[in-house]
């Protein structure tokens, strides 16, 4: 497939399950699945790579949103408007790029998550009960405004969207970490779909091996989503600070290197 070896191969399969698992729970799947894709084929477009990315990502978070929204109530009145403004605006930010590099936004987007895992560590009951708050006009301002900015962030510049989605839920509309985390989720499917728009139709899609992705994408999902409704706010708080962290010495080793 495409020139590759079972061992490169077996490596992306095995990199579409974490990042299926990880993106199930609190979203980041793309640290682990972008950089295997650049590594395992350097000689492909990067947008061809993206492209490929997001095929198989939205298929497993449709499935883990699916299962969130069989288990959970979810909170349709916020999130629905949020997915809404973040389709639109994530092809925004995806046309935004062709002015504006994204290296740039590095050192702010590195600030922005360390100040959300320190804001976390330091309220050890933040998005641990769920106490929705706004109603009304309120409400569905403030979603547009939250999905409006995290849209055009993930069409413009993309990791840690679903992580940045949740810490937002929790902290403007009172969502505990299970329902920010499925929340998330439906965001996240109406981003993937807007960056597909342009992917697809330009030719950016390797659709073999994103079909092979997305089916192993689905596997984790699954895992990931059902230790999360088994195991609750708890669970997944400990996974966005783990995934966060991990995140940061990322973002600091690309910034300052």
């Amino acid at each position: 497939m495409y020139g590759l070896d079972p061992v490169l191969l077996g490596g992306l399969a095995v990199a579409a399950l974490l990042a299926g698992f990880i993106d199930a729970v609190v979203g980041g799947g793309g640290l682990i699945q972008i950089p295997a894709l650049f590594q395992a084929l350097p000689r492909e477009l990067p947008a061809t790579l993206f492209g490929t990315n997001k095929f198989s990502s939205i298929f497993g978070t449709t499935s883990a949103a699916w299962r969130y929204a069989r288990r959970v109530e979810m909170p349709w009145r916020t999130t629905l408007p949020a997915a809404a403004a973040a389709f639109a605006c994530s092809y925004l930010g995806a046309m935004a790029v062709a002015w504006l590099p994204p290296a740039v936004l590095r050192p702010l987007i590195l600030l922005m998550l360390i100040g959300a895992a320190g804001y976390t560590f330091a309220r050890p009951d933040f998005g641990g009960i769920h106490r929705p708050q706004h109603t009304g006009r309120h409400e569905f301002a403030y979603a547009l405004l939250l999905g409006g900015a995290i849209g055009f962030y993930d069409g413009f510049f993309g990791p840690g969207t679903g992580s940045f989605l949740i810490f937002l839920f929790i902290r403007f509309f009172g969502f505990d970490f299970l329902h920010a985390s499925a929340a998330a989720k439906v965001v996240n499917v109406a981003t993937n779909l807007a960056a597909l728009g342009f992917f697809v139709p330009h030719g950016h899609l390797l659709p073999l091996l994103a079909m092979m992705m997305a089916a192993c994408n689905v596997v984790g999902s699954f895992v990931g989503s059902q230790l999360a409704l088994r195991h609750g706010s708890a669970f997944v708080r400990r996974a966005f600070l783990c995934v966060v962290s991990v995140f940061i010495l990322k973002f600091a080793h690309d910034t300052f290197r």
